[in-house]
């Protein structure tokens, strides 16, 4: 037989023959005078073979072990390995899946938030904070989108133990008390009118004590502890980061409201 007839017996194409030729996988047959390959039937039974067991997900690699005459891995410890490794693959596409299902019931109840994905705890949080926003007399403090936006990524790079424990403080923070929504959209409001303003402005004073009476001292404490956490942690870059994406008589308020939160907590 020739390549291409070959090829066609083990229902592969002339390139993957040349390749497992390359990889050593597949033996170089005789050949003609002319040059050209001449294949027996022992070799489509050899083909077949490395066809049946990359069709079976090992790579090619493990391939070679299995087929090897000397030093190869025995059959079924490949393939027990293969299946412990399918195994660990199926339950990662349970674990996406049952995901992907939280997300699609948040879509069809028209609760999947533009900073998505979120997990459904921090999506209804965001759907209150929506619902708050709709009340309003003007549009939404862009304050409160950045705040969303911080806590959507606070969920996605914290471990689940800890994203739980922050959700339910800023829950609480937000909804604990009567009025708690109300008063955090007006520190939204005071803070996004520092947008332009300069670090001496009366007004950083005025958004910092707001910030600080807007939060309870059981908040406050979960809020520190947290920052100790990621201070061992490489906190201080991020804390960088966190207020260089302040304007600057903003970033003064914010701080000033740490350092009172402090004072409160000694």
């Amino acid at each position: 037989m020739r390549i291409g007839e070959l090829a066609a017996v083990a229902g592969v194409t002339t390139r993957t023959v040349r390749h497992y030729h390359h990889l050593g996988l597949l033996p170089e047959p005789r050949r003609r005078a002319n040059g050209y390959r001449v294949y027996g039937l022992r070799d489509a039974i050899a083909l077949a073979r490395v066809r049946r067991l990359a069709e079976l997900g090992l790579g090619l690699d493990e391939v070679r072990d299995v087929i090897a005459d000397d030093a190869g891995r025995e059959l079924h410890e490949v393939l027990a390995e293969l299946d412990a490794d399918l195994a660990r693959q199926e339950e990662v596409l349970r674990e996406r899946r049952a995901r992907l299902a939280g997300l699609l019931r948040q879509a069809e109840d028209g609760g999947l938030p533009a900073e998505g994905p979120v997990s459904e705890g921090l999506a209804a949080l965001f759907g209150e904070m929506a619902r708050a926003s709709a009340a309003l007399p003007g549009p939404e403090p862009r304050m409160a989108a950045r705040e969303r936006e911080f806590l959507a990524l606070m969920e996605a790079v914290a471990v689940p133990e800890e994203a739980e424990r922050m959700l339910t403080l800023f829950r609480t923070a937000m909804t604990g008390t009567p009025g708690a929504m109300e008063r955090a959209y007006e520190v939204y409001a005071l803070l996004d009118a520092l947008a332009d303003a300069e670090v001496a402005d009366p007004r950083v004073e005025e958004a910092a004590r707001a910030l600080t009476d807007a939060l309870p001292d059981e908040i406050v404490a979960g809020m520190q502890q947290h920052g100790e956490a990621a201070a061992g942690a490489g906190g201080t870059a991020f804390m960088e980061a966190f207020f260089a994406d302040f304007a600057p008589a903003q970033a003064e308020a914010v701080r000033r409201a740490i350092r009172m939160i402090e004072e409160r907590l000694r």
